[in-house]
Parts: structure tokens; C-alpha cells; sequence
């Protein structure tokens, strides 16, 4: 789960006009908050309440882990070297993840399932575990992708039976498309969706932008704001809720799928994303990749990721980001270690 502490603007004039109706569920692992600006209470509280749902209805149909879920099934079936049914949203999702796994030089890799199980992410409370290192290089030795998934007449295969594919690095973003969507189907004009940091802005606060602050990876609150327009999305990744530390080392989830181990030296990576047919799941799966290139090569991660405002925190908290995205921030902590990249 990442934390995206949310400022709104209620203490503006407009808000004692008009009404602000806000909801919180936990889903896909992490806090989700609805915020729905300028309804009827009745109404607003329908609307989050449909919202919600097809977010459980999305964490059932994509767990990877839990039985049941049509992932899961699935997972079972490439397993065995087995082909499966596969509905049209899951093969649609599979198809539009193997695609941006390929823009990132398959650096964003939901086919990793194996390594995120052996590490101890794919469960609901971590323990520290230390994985046999044979069994790392194993896995990684198998190089399972998404391209080895096969889809054809509805049907599911892949090449490689050590695929096992974990959408939790593309659901979370996937689900504020969708969500978004419904709302401006239901000609809702200013809302706010976080689900556990991966936020989706439409219309405005009343008369103002949404403003959201960007959690500090090592201290309670934030370690800087923005105003989030109308169709934009915001998405981080970070080294502070989904770890253990063993031996006082941090072992985070985000695993690089190169090498086989979680990655070190870099505690978040925060992203921007325009207005656009996939802004949310964009604003979730290319955070990952920028995150495993390391600061070393994030720069390079974002450009082939399309993505302009990009914000990097590394292992001694330096700050590393775009100009676009210095544009955007008002930074909390003035005074500290910075460096701005074209």
C-alpha cells in the first residue's frame, strides 16, 4: 500500500455551499477514499457505493494469491501448461499490460508473480524471509514475460509455465479509469479518487483545483502539495508500507525482474500523468519501472515511458525530478538536497 496524503481545500468559501461527500473502504490491499464534490448526499453516497463495488468486484477477479478469482485460475492454468478461458475485460487487461511492459524494456514485468511470492509480498502481512538464493536465480533464469501469454478465441495459454501474473502493479491504476469513467457518465462534475496513493482528479473543489500532497517516504505527513486538474492522475511507488527489514536491511516488493531482489537504494518515485483514455493505469504501472531503474537510470525510464513530471526520492533522500514536475510542487521542506533534471 502507498500513502498519498490528501489536503483537500474544505476550509475554501465554496465548501459550506455546496456539499462534499467522502467515503473510505480498503480494497486491493490498501486505503481507498471517494471524494464526490457539488451532489445531493443521497446521491453522492449511491455513486461512491457503485464505485466501491466494482472495486471488490476487480479485487476478487485480479488477486493473485487468493483462490477464486479468475487471475488466480488462470495463474493455475499457465502452471500446468494448461489453456483456460479468459473473459473479455481480463483479456484486455493482459493485452494492455504486455503492451506497456514492453514500452519499459519489460523492466515493468506482471509475469514476476513467482519472485513476489518467493520473497514474501503475496501475502497479507510480511515477515522478513531470506529466499534461497538458487531459487531466485531460477526464476530469473526462466525470464517469464508477458509476451509468453498466448490469447485466442477467448482462450488463455503461455509459453512459459513459469509465468504468474501479479496485476498489482496496474489494478490499482486500472480502477480509477474505470471508476472515472462511471462518474463522468453520471455527469458528475468534481470528485477525487485515491486508491492507497494512485489518485484521479475530475472537475474541480468548487472553484478550485483539487490539491493532494505527495507522502513523505521517511516522515509522517507530507513532503509536498499540488493541485491536480480536471483528468489528471498522480501515482507513486515507494519503499515504506509493502517491506520488512532483516539484518537492517529494507527489502521493499517493487522487485527488479533483472536480477531477481527487491530494490535498494531508492525510497519513492512519484509520478504526473495528463488527461487521457488511460491516465490512472498509466499513473500506476510507469511509476514501476522508473522506481527499479534507479537514479541511475529513471530519466531514461520516464522518456520511454512517455512520462514529462517525474519525481524521484533516493536512499539518502535526495530529491530527483523533472523540470516539469518542479513546476508543479511546493515543496514542504525547503532546505532540502535537489536536483533538477530537463
Amino acid at each position: 500500500m502507498h500513502r498519498c496524503l490528501i489536503l483537500l481545500a474544505l476550509l475554501l468559501a465554496g465548501c459550506g455551499r455546496e456539499p462534499l461527500y467522502q467515503s473510505q473502504t480498503y480494497v486491493f490491499g490498501t486505503l481507498v477514499d471517494i471524494s464526490i464534490y457539488g451532489e445531493p448526499e443521497e446521491r453522492a453516497r449511491m455513486l461512491a457505493s457503485h464505485v466501491e463495488q466494482e472495486f471488490q468486484r476487480l479485487h476478487s477477479q485480479l488477486h493473485a494469491w487468493k483462490p477464486g478469482g479468475e487471475l488466480y485460475k488462470l495463474n493455475m492454468a499457465f502452471a500446468q501448461g494448461k489453456t483456460a478461458p479468459v473473459s473479455p475485460e481480463l483479456a484486455a487487461i493482459l493485452t494492455d499490460a504486455t503492451a506497456i511492459s514492453e514500452r519499459s524494456g519489460e523492466i515493468f514485468n506482471p509475469a514476476i508473480g513467482g519472485l513476489i511470492n518467493l520473497w514474501g509480498f503475496q501475502r497479507d502481512e510480511f515477515t522478513p524471509l531470506n529466499p534461497d538464493p538458487q531459487q531466485i536465480d531460477a526464476l530469473t533464469k526462466a525470464a517469464p514475460r508477458m509476451t509468453d501469454i498466448v490469447i485466442e478465441n477467448g482462450q488463455a495459454s503461455s509459453r512459459n509455465r513459469m509465468v504468474k501474473v501479479d496485476l498489482g502493479g496496474y489494478a490499482k491504476g486500472y480502477a480509477l479509469d474505470l471508476a472515472a469513467g462511471y462518474l463522468r457518465h453520471e455527469k458528475v462534475h468534481g470528485a477525487l479518487i485515491n486508491i492507497g496513493g494512485n489518485i484521479l482528479a475530475l472537475g474541480q473543489h468548487g472553484e478550485h483545483p483539487w490539491r493532494v500532497g505527495i507522502q513523505h517516504p521517511r516522515k509522517p505527513g507530507p513532503m509536498a502539495t499540488l493541485d491536480l486538474p480536471d483528468g489528471w492522475a498522480i501515482g507513486t511507488s515507494g519503499d515504506y508500507q509493502r517491506y520488512f527489514e532483516l539484518d537492517g536491511k529494507r527489502y521493499c516488493h517493487l522487485i527488479d525482474p533483472r536480477n531477481g531482489y527487491p530494490v535498494q537504494g531508492i525510497q519513492a518515485v512519484t509520478i504526473l500523468v495528463p488527461p487521457g483514455n488511460q491516465a490512472g493505469t498509466l499513473s500506476d504501472a510507469a511509476s514501476k519501472p522508473i522506481f527499479i531503474s534507479g537514479v541511475a537510470g529513471w530519466r531514461q525510464a520516464a522518456a520511454a515511458m512517455g512520462i514529462a513530471h517525474a519525481l524521484l526520492v533516493d536512499g539518502q533522500g535526495k530529491l530527483h525530478m523533472t523540470q516539469a514536475m518542479q513546476q508543479r510542487l511546493q515543496l514542504v521542506e525547503k532546505n532540502v538536497p535537489l536536483e533538477i533534471i530537463p
